[in-house]
């Protein structure tokens, strides 16, 4: 299992506070002249659309986020690297304060990490110095963008797939980028998948790791000769066999069964499983459609019979081309006729493993088809999310001197909401969320069985009335004065809070086509704040007149 140590030192590789925009700098700079830096100032971290036209997101990202927090600081080499490329009058007493500056003033409230969020739902809550927390912006988005995406694009194939079916993430070779692909592993995990191929992944995050084999692997053998070594001790006993003549023989029984003719076993690919059984007897699970599937399938049911015969367990087969759904009910056919005739009943509960360029929509056309795939191993559009590429999450100032800001714009949807504020979750009798209600942070709490007014966002002005039947605070502190003050979550802590977040979600909002949008509204005395500041801003300034 990944400690957090470990994590904290990975994060500070991977993201130096180096790692930003110049354009922080160049406006830390200016605060800096202009005497502004210190001023209190709040920003907030949210996402305008829900992703993928799904109707919800996955959050997370957080505990790197606070690592990086934590571990911000500027070394002696950053602050001379940016001496050379910021202009040469430059300030030097500026540098200085680089070299000095750190987190130790900075507060974060946060939306727990593996939480259902939805669109214009403040994530994160930034607050400190001015300076400070502009350039913390690049670094946050960074962090949360790629980490929140692949996170709901995996919980989108878990809902694809049911249940019942286990997922395996194998994007690394697809992903881009060595961290692309660690982060991937990690937050498809996060987002419902039970294993992945990534080993690197597996010791740092604790996440089940799993492999078979690839199709080079068979494609390298040509001939018995290169088995080596031939023979097999059984499970638990001792003494060797002779194991490519028990196998022999098993496959001269096998084909007898199923009416196949045994000049057709291409000998490299029975050479490549005889061997990989012999260096794996428990762990028996290879590729069969190097050539062809029905040659593949006899070979590994003669190799598996031998394992069994000497008291192994084979584990079943990877599917990698062609018609999964169909394949894979011959092969469970072919499983369950030798499991009859040879009273082998482990045999009808081998695995079958599905791998073959597996999208949301072939996934979900799987299931409406009969098929016997029992794992599904996912690689290029779950770590690529090749249907949305960015969450599109933003930074955005919301309070500077303890005064409300807001960004105006012609396109609404790019306009912010001013103030610092609170976030509740409105939840009906069965306990679904019915809607998040975005209140300004000195406002009292909305009650459970207590009616209000609110102004769902994207109606303009409609007023709707709610009476929630429980009411749950969305934020949580996490950060205060350069210290984590909530428990860092593990993997498996953070998929368990997700997988529980999306149970309570009604169905309608979960669906991947056609979903219900959520609502997120605005309380009466938000929604005042932001027709006051709007029409003020309407009204325009004359201090240009003025002496």
């Amino acid at each position: 299992m990944a400690t957090h140590e470990g994590n904290g030192h990975s994060v500070l590789q991977r993201v130096p506070p180096l790692l930003t925009d110049l354009y922080q700098f160049t406006m830390a700079y200016a605060y800096w002249r202009a005497r502004r830096h210190n001023e209190p100032a709040v920003f907030e971290l949210f996402f305008r659309d829900n992703p993928f036209g799904g109707g919800f997101s996955l959050f997370a990202g957080l505990s790197d986020c606070l690592l990086f927090l934590q571990n911000f600081t500027f070394s002696d080499s950053d602050v001379e690297y940016l001496r050379s490329v910021l202009p040469a009058d430059t300030d030097a007493a500026f540098f200085t304060y680089l070299k000095e500056l750190d987190c130790s003033a900075v507060c974060v409230s946060a939306v727990p990490e593996g939480s259902v969020v939805f669109a214009r739902v403040p994530l994160l809550e930034v607050s400190g110095p001015l300076a400070v927390v502009q350039l913390l912006e690049t670094s946050l988005l960074c962090l949360v963008n790629y980490a929140s995406l692949v996170c709901s694009n995996a919980a989108r194939f878990r809902l694809a797939a049911g249940p019942r079916r286990r997922l395996m993430e194998m994007g690394l070779r697809r992903a881009q980028g060595p961290d692309g692909g660690l982060t991937a592993s990690r937050y498809t995990y996060i987002g419902g998948f039970d294993l992945t191929s990534n080993a690197l992944a597996g010791r740092l995050f604790g996440i089940p790791v799993a492999g078979t084999m690839a199709h080079s692997y068979v494609t390298s053998f040509s001939s018995l000769e290169e088995v080596w070594p031939q023979t097999l001790a059984p499970c638990g006993g001792d003494g060797q066999i002779d194991f490519i003549c028990l196998v022999k023989g098993w496959l001269s029984r096998v084909c007898q069964l199923l009416g196949s003719k045994p000049n057709l076993i291409r000998e490299g690919e029975l050479a490549a499983f005889l061997s990989y059984a012999i260096a794996y007897p428990q762990n028996f699970l290879p590729v069969i459609d190097s050539y062809s599937v029905s040659c593949g399938l006899l070979c590994f049911c003669a190799v598996a019979l031998g394992l069994d015969e000497l008291q192994y367990r084979p584990l079943g087969v990877r599917l990698d081309s062609g018609d999964l759904c169909r394949q894979s009910l011959e092969v469970r056919r072919v499983f369950k006729e030798c499991s009859k005739q040879f009273s082998v009943p482990q045999f009808e509960s081998l695995l079958i493993v599905g791998t073959n360029s597996i999208s949301e929509q072939s996934l979900s056309e799987l299931n409406k088809k009969d098929n016997e795939i029992d794992v599904v191993g996912v690689g290029t559009h779950l770590v690529t999310c090749t249907r949305q590429p960015s969450l599109g999450c933003v930074y955005k100032l919301i309070e500077v001197r303890g005064r409300p800001r807001m960004k105006f714009s012609e396109d609404l949807e790019k306009s912010t909401l001013p103030g610092r504020k609170s976030v509740y979750r409105l939840l009906d009798t069965d306990a679904h969320p019915l809607m998040d209600l975005v209140c300004l942070s000195e406002e009292p709490a909305p009650k459970a069985g207590v009616p209000l007014n609110c102004f769902p966002l994207g109606l303009d002005k409609t007023v709707q009335s709610i009476t929630p039947a429980h009411v749950a605070s969305l934020r949580l502190d996490v950060f205060s004065r350069g210290q984590i003050t909530f428990p860092l979550n593990s993997a498996s802590e953070s998929r368990e809070r997700a997988q529980i977040s999306l149970q309570t979600l009604h169905p309608h909002h979960k669906r991947l086509q056609e979903p219900h949008n959520y609502t997120v509204a605005l309380s009466e005395r938000l929604h005042s704040l932001v027709s006051d500041i709007t029409k003020g801003n309407g009204k325009g300034s004359n201090f240009l007149l003025s002496n």
